[in-house]
């Protein structure tokens, strides 16, 4: 699979992972027609400036389309402009809260058996893969004038690891591969911990390392400064 589809499949599922984006998504996928920007602000209760803003958004990820008609039914002079409508495109996409990326980690594995089918050890493949798509996702998320750190939690709440403050560290508050890490986390978690610090230092951030937790409530990885990652 090449990195140009691989990263246009994460960013289109990655573009859900914000809340208001998520609720404007399943309440014009809910819709039996096209809404108009005012439908879809009343109906998620959320600013129209705002709506326009992430409706605008899933179009450009493809998650939406949008077609033009007038509201009032009438045509020629004085009927008005047409109003812009959205309604759900033909792509299918599978959403659940808190978020999880079995996508990701599909993506991952099936590049490391690539990897493995080249030749490369299977431990270091799924390493290898990993980082690749570390490097894949910060790249798709564009550049970015904020810190390194900053970046980095942005990319990670965006693909659903619910990034928290916690001390001088950063905890992962959600695990975006449960279900498969429950029953393969001699697997899932080095692999995860790959990810994350991958994303680290594709972010450019130097200052701060990924470090194995106890498994438990949450990620198994905690992001902490450089410093404290033998302590």
């Amino acid at each position: 699979m090449s990195d140009d589809h691989f990263a246009s499949r994460v960013t289109k599922l990655g573009a859900l992972a914000d809340p208001i984006r998520r609720a404007l998504y399943r309440f014009v996928a809910e819709q039996p027609g096209s809404v108009s920007r005012d439908q879809a602000a009343e109906g998620v209760g959320i600013p129209r400036h705002t709506v326009k803003f992430h409706l605008d958004k899933l179009v450009d990820e493809g998650l939406l389309v949008t077609e033009f008609k007038r509201l009032t039914g009438r045509s020629g002079p004085g009927a008005g402009r047409p109003a812009k409508l959205y309604r759900r495109s033909r792509k299918e996409v599978t959403v659940s809260v808190p978020s999880r990326r079995y996508d990701l980690a599909g993506q991952v594995l099936a590049d490391a058996v690539e990897r493995a089918l080249d030749g490369t050890a299977m431990d270091h493949a799924i390493l290898e893969a990993a980082d690749n798509a570390a490097r894949i996702v910060v790249e798709a998320a564009g550049p970015s004038n904020r810190e390194p750190l900053e970046q980095a939690v942005e990319v990670l709440s965006s693909y659903g690891y619910e990034p928290r403050p916690d001390d001088a560290a950063t905890r992962l508050s959600n695990c975006p591969y449960d279900r498969v890490a429950a029953d393969h986390r001699a697997l899932v978690c080095p692999m995860n911990r790959e990810f994350v610090a991958g994303v680290l230092r594709h972010a450019g951030c130097s200052g701060h390392t990924a470090m194995a937790t106890e498994p438990g409530t949450g990620c198994c990885v905690r992001v902490v400064p450089s410093d404290s990652s033998s302590s």
